[in-house]
């Protein structure tokens, strides 16, 4: 059984707020935007520092390839639109992530959101722990005694822990019924217009009678919208068969990444990255 937990990383969230958390004139050695690298670097070495884990695994979005999500719901997270310079990043920091020595999980075909799952399904049946580092709430059906989300308060320094208890507190649901809950209460910002008239305290009572979203239907409930809700907990629900990278235990590649960060002209992260790793 892993002693350390294994540390999971949704890159993308943090990509965000490292891009929006400093200034945009921040430029690497070839004149690139390099503020959402910057801010990166310095989350994995505050993460590694405070956290300790056995292992770390950095998980993306594929921007440029629709998942089954998009094709099934064509309003799926429609009118999103990035910036192009933290396109760019976004497509540079797998490699920040390698320097260091830790684990990547991309893949056509699935989100961010899918490698986490999939990675801390893997950790629990190890018999291991899970911490998962995400500002997105859709995170909390992945709760268990054995998985805690983190959520970012100032950059990393600061970390909400959640658990099961936090879920039943934030939702008044158990986070099993997560899902369920989001496709009853609807997502505007996945395109997931819910049950009409269903707001969150709605769904969670609704949950609370029936069950489930499958009970509440079993019940006569939503007729009319039963196809739709349906639809709408399948995109919800993050998938646990994403395909990893063995969940090795790793450890910081001092030198490397300090190499790494040199090379690009990222000299205040390099700074903070001693030539061997430090005693203690």
């Amino acid at each position: 059984m892993p002693l350390q937990p294994l540390l999971i990383l949704d890159g993308d969230s943090l990509a965000h707020r490292a891009f929006h958390g400093l200034p945009k004139t921040t430029r690497d050695s070839a004149e690139r935007a390099a503020g959402s690298l910057l801010g990166f670097g310095s989350m994995l070495l505050t993460l590694w520092l405070s956290q300790r884990p056995r292992s770390v695994i950095a998980c993306w979005d594929t921007l440029e390839t629709p998942t089954y999500r998009h094709e099934a719901l064509p309003s799926y997270q429609a009118g999103r639109e990035f910036a192009p310079e933290l396109v760019e990043q976004l497509d540079r920091l797998p490699e920040l992530v390698e320097s260091f020595g830790f684990l990547v999980a991309k893949g056509a075909g699935f989100e961010a959101d899918d490698f986490l799952a999939a990675a801390a399904a893997a950790e629990t049946a190890a018999g291991g722990a899970s911490l998962i580092v995400t500002s997105d709430r859709d995170a909390f059906q992945l709760v268990s005694e054995s998985v805690t989300v983190l959520r970012p308060q100032r950059g990393v320094s600061v970390l909400e822990r959640v658990g099961p208890s936090d879920v039943r507190e934030a939702y008044g649901v158990e986070p099993a019924q997560v899902c369920d809950f989001i496709a009853l209460r609807g997502d505007p910002s996945d395109g997931i217009r819910g049950a009409r008239g269903i707001g969150p305290v709605k769904a969670a009572a609704t949950l609370a009678q029936f069950g489930s979203l499958e009970g509440a239907l079993a019940a006569g409930q939503f007729d009319a919208e039963a196809k739709a809700l349906r639809l709408y907990r399948e995109i919800a629900t993050m998938r646990t068969d994403a395909p990893l990278p063995e969940l090795v235990d790793v450890s910081l590649d001092w030198a490397r990444a300090r190499a790494w960060a040199a090379e690009l002209g990222l000299d205040s992260l390099a700074e903070r990255l001693p030539a061997s790793a430090p005693d203690g």
